[in-house]
């Protein structure tokens, strides 16, 4: 059974309500057995679905080896670079998640919070339990909108290499979100490429690329796994309700 527990003032204070299960998940890349082999589609690509969902660890820290596979030394521009050192001193008090606004992309994988992969001909719908319980849309072998609207999971598209990697582009960012809880920045100039691979029936390699000429000089990629969870499912959750974090904070909402 998954129960909501207060977020530790300490540890999270921009977080709020998480959503738990008795037996957690990891909290470090690897650990656990593969289950058996990779499931297929009729076509022979991957399917990422199944009766179950994908349990992430937490990452706080998308650049930390404590989190991912390999320390990023992140490439700031000074602008990046004040901003990260801001969000440091305050102990992320501004984060927007803890607001209960949307994780954004990428962080949505890296949250504490379980997310299925729905698979059709022309699109990848994925379902977010956590933060705004929000559902993002990635089109198969479009194209990108000349003009996007702004906006917090962006706009997303999708290819496959091969068979075993599914590949999504993101841009359109409304600029409001942060990469993780630690305060990696992000700007609407966000350009996010992810890549998915299912090795076997337990396993999720889980790559992104991230773009941001605001706040970064040159593009930088962190990866993790994530675990499959056979049999369980997506639960409701409110991040508004008893949101007590917002009392300890005596902020407003970030713009």
């Amino acid at each position: 059974m998954r129960k909501l527990v207060n977020s530790i003032a300490v540890m999270a204070l921009a977080l709020t309500i998480l959503a738990t299960v008795t037996a957690q998940p990891p909290r470090r890349p690897g650990g656990w057995e593969p289950g058996g082999p990779t499931p297929r589609l009729a076509d022979g690509k991957v399917d990422f679905g199944g009766k179950g969902v994908w349990a992430p660890i937490w990452v706080l820290d998308w650049a930390d080896k404590k989190y991912v596979t390999e320390p990023i030394d992140v490439p700031f521009t000074p602008a990046g670079l004040t901003l990260y050192r801001e969000r440091r001193a305050n102990d992320s008090k501004d984060d927007p998640e803890g607001f209960c606004l949307p994780a954004g992309v990428p962080r949505y994988t890296g949250t504490p919070y379980p997310f299925q992969l729905i698979q059709l001909p022309d699109r990848v719908v994925i379902l977010y339990e956590g933060a705004s319980h929000m559902y993002r849309v990635i089109l198969m072998g479009a194209r990108h909108s000349a003009d996007p609207d702004p906006s917090w999971l962006g706009e997303s598209v999708g290819w496959w290499e091969g068979n075993d990697t599914l590949v999504v582009d993101t841009v359109g960012f409304n600029g409001r979100t942060w990469l993780d809880y630690v305060g990696h920045p992000s700007s609407e100039k966000l350009h996010v490429i992810e890549k998915y691979r299912r090795p076997d029936l337990n396993t999720l390699l889980y790559e992104t690329t991230i773009e941001d000429p605001v706040y970064y000089t040159k593009p930088w990629t962190t990866s993790f796994k994530v675990r499959f969870r056979p049999g369980w499912e997506i639960k409701e959750y409110v991040c508004l309700e008893n949101n007590k974090d917002l009392v300890h904070l005596g902020t407003a909402a970030p713009k």
